[in-house]
């Protein structure tokens, strides 16, 4: 039987386990994964507590197995973290087997980022081959934000694991549609949801619509295994949001970020719609619409928003050549058949990239920029295939056309990056753009094989110079607090005041000169200043703290502080011993208002401070009723005065408890804290 031209060009690639191994690719592969390990693992102590926040969860985690299961922020348990606790369970074994200090807390994740980028390479090298695979995940190790992110301790390292897990079983179910596939899908899904709750979903419309479309079995069987694949994601996450819910409340933590304890109120709103709309309640600041001209709490939105400051030199630097590759790519599979594994993974990418980045880009809600870091594995398997593919059909004139186009764009958007940091490297944009222009001519242009070989390599470096200046300098440098960022200061960027980002930088760079807070140095919708200094200061000073107006000094610390809305506290020897003392007597040796100013003194005693009212200190737990029940049987010792930010606002239990604890017992400073004992009340 004969069979036609077109049908003949119709036909899929075969299945990638045939590719055969090439004599580099081992090598290659080898240096690659070395390498990423050696930088992620390098001086990783570095960031030391990272987010306070989620080191005292961990510390909880180690000593109480309630703690672990539940996300506590203490080992007392009386609130949870304002997420799903799996991200949390890999540092919480390792401080288990290695005991409590940075190292060993941020093994796991720097371990969860080499595996990340092996996965990559795994799935995209199945269908696309070994170049592809190789400038995948090389793109994906140098990507700034993934090289802060795989070295901190936010939930983010393991939610990109599991998203790429997702995409390589998607991978093998269009390869064979078996349902095992779709099972193994829709179990990494429900597992990203244990891990950073619905931001996983921004994957799920590419992986249905994949295989909705390029799926072997005929379609009512691709939809039926689609209904599996829902299945399986609510069975991998709903088993623990069933023994959560249905667990007595008088019996575990509260859920913290929510206001009525419910974990389905923590998904839907504070951590689901919220972050949408913009209405969060218990947010720390405004919800609802944006001001005119789009410019928020969390920054602007818009479709330009991934170029912006805050986020520009995290994540920005290939998305325009990633989008050319793709379009250029799909082209190029304009006429293949409908199972065609190319255009499928091309579709599987694509999808990745352009939702999560319309929904970041849009989103009104609560955004800092390490978010961003859910964009690198589709940006970067988008440049290793499109890349490869062109590169393929480079007799084409079309095919170089876009390559030249691609480089060039990327060429463009380093230079403006690399100019919001001038004095960083300033001889680098220079080689970036001459180089750049060379090898951008050189590309449309039939060159000798050797020539175009040494061209190509060229648009490698240049493409990746700026990302890896950026990483290299992210390695190098600590960064401590809730809200990191990658690379240099930029001009405008994240250091939040009242009315939005402003200054430069977040609270981040434990390292280098104090940097510049917000307008009158204060948190979003907080208080005054900030005895932290600014974006930059010793110990990566939050953007505006407590007391001193302003907020752009050193903020070295060294007489010890009670910490604040954003940065945890560091307590002096003192007020430590002081704490420690007959620490097993109580439940909690201290409560603060805000987890962030419980975090430092329950790092230093390992003992359980309690965080009232959550992050935000606005959560309704404890209750004063409840809070004045605690100090009648004696469960809390000390109260440390200053800190969260619930404290300050009229009306809210942390507001009553202060003011009660205020009026019925004495103060005493401690190494420049301030304490009450709560067991000796003022005398009437």
């Amino acid at each position: 039987m004969t069979t036609t031209f077109t049908e003949r060009h119709a036909v899929s690639p075969p299945p990638a386990a045939t590719v055969r191994y090439t004599r580099w690719e081992y090598p290659a592969l080898a240096a690659l994964l070395i390498g990423t390990a050696v930088a992620y693992l390098w001086n990783l102590s570095v960031n030391g507590w990272a987010n306070s926040f989620y080191a005292a969860a961990v510390q909880a985690g180690s000593v109480s197995w309630k703690a672990f299961f539940f996300g506590s922020s203490d080992a007392a348990n009386s609130i949870t973290v304002d997420k799903t606790p799996l991200s949390l369970w890999p540092m919480e074994i390792s401080v288990r087997l290695f005991g409590l200090h940075s190292w060993s807390m941020l093994l796991p994740q720097a371990l969860i980022g080499v595996a990340s980028v092996a996965l990559l390479w795994a799935t995209v090298r199945r269908v696309f081959g070994p170049g592809a695979g190789l400038l995948a995940g090389l793109a994906l190790a140098v990507t700034p934000v993934a090289a802060l992110m795989f070295r901190f301790n936010n939930p983010d390292a393991l939610l990109v694991l599991l998203m790429i897990a997702a995409t390589w079983a998607m991978t093998r179910a269009v390869e064979d549609g078996r349902w095992r596939w779709l099972l193994y899908t829709g179990l990494f899904i429900g597992l990203g949801f244990l891990t950073k709750q619905l931001q996983v979903l921004l994957v799920v419309p590419a992986l249905a619509l994949t295989y909705l479309v390029a799926g072997p079995p005929k379609l009512g069987k691709r939809i039926a295994q689609l209904f599996a694949a829902g299945a399986a994601m609510l069975a991998g996450a709903g088993w623990w949001l069933l023994i959560a819910e249905f667990w007595p409340a008088d019996d575990r933590p509260y859920f913290g970020g929510s206001q009525h304890n419910s974990i389905v109120e923590l998904t839907l709103g504070y951590n689901g719609l919220g972050r949408l709309n913009g209405d969060e309640t218990g947010s720390v600041g405004p919800g609802g619409e944006l001001p005119a001209g789009g410019n928020g709490m969390w920054g602007s939105t818009g479709i330009t928003r991934m170029f912006e400051p805050q986020q520009g030199g995290q994540i920005a630097w290939l998305i325009p050549a990633a989008l050319i590759l793709l379009a250029a790519a799909l082209l190029s599979r304009g006429r293949a058949a409908r199972t065609d594994q190319q255009r499928a993974g091309l579709m599987l990418w694509g999808g990745w990239l352009l939702v999560t980045g319309l929904v970041f880009s849009f989103m009104k809600g609560i955004f800092h920029q390490y978010y961003t870091v859910a964009l690198a594995p589709a940006i970067a398997a988008l440049v290793g295939i499109g890349a490869t593919l062109l590169w393929r059909e480079r007799e084409k004139f079309w095919a170089r056309a876009a390559l030249a186009l691609a480089l060039g764009v990327t060429v463009a958007t380093a230079w403006m990056l690399l100019s919001r940091s001038a004095s960083f490297q300033p001889w680098l944009r220079w080689t970036v753009l001459v180089a750049g222009i060379a090898a951008t001519v050189a590309l449309p242009v039939r060159l000798p094989r050797r020539i175009e070989i040494v061209a190509a390599a060229a648009a490698v470096l240049v493409g990746l110079a700026g990302p890896l200046a950026y990483s290299i300098d992210t390695l190098a440098i600590g960064h401590e607090g809730p809200i990191p960022s990658a690379g240099p200061n930029v001009r405008g960027g994240f250091g939040f005041g009242p009315g939005g980002p402003r200054g430069e930088g977040g609270a981040q760079r434990m390292n280098g000169d104090g940097g510049q807070g917000g307008p009158n140095g204060g948190t979003p919708g907080g208080p005054n200043g900030g005895n932290e200094g600014g974006s930059h200061g010793n110990r990566g000073g939050a953007p505006g703290g407590a007391n001193t107006p302003g907020g752009t000094g050193k903020g070295n610390r060294e007489g010890g502080d009670a910490g604040n809305f954003m940065m945890a506290g560091k307590p002096g020897a003192k007020v430590t011993a002081l704490l420690s003392a007959k620490g097993d007597e109580y439940t909690w040796v201290a409560a603060a208002i805000g987890s962030n100013s419980a975090a430092g003194f329950q790092l230093a005693t390992q003992l359980p401070v309690m965080p009232v009212g959550g992050f935000n200190g606005s959560d309704p737990s404890p209750t004063l009723e409840q809070f004045q029940r605690y100090v009648a049987n004696g469960d809390i010792h000390y109260f440390i005065a200053g800190g969260g930010f619930g404290s300050n606002r009229s009306g809210s239990h942390s507001a009553e408890i202060t003011r009660w604890v205020e009026d019925h017992f004495t103060s005493q400073e401690v190494d420049g804290v301030t304490l009450y004992d709560l067991t000796a009340p003022k005398t009437s």
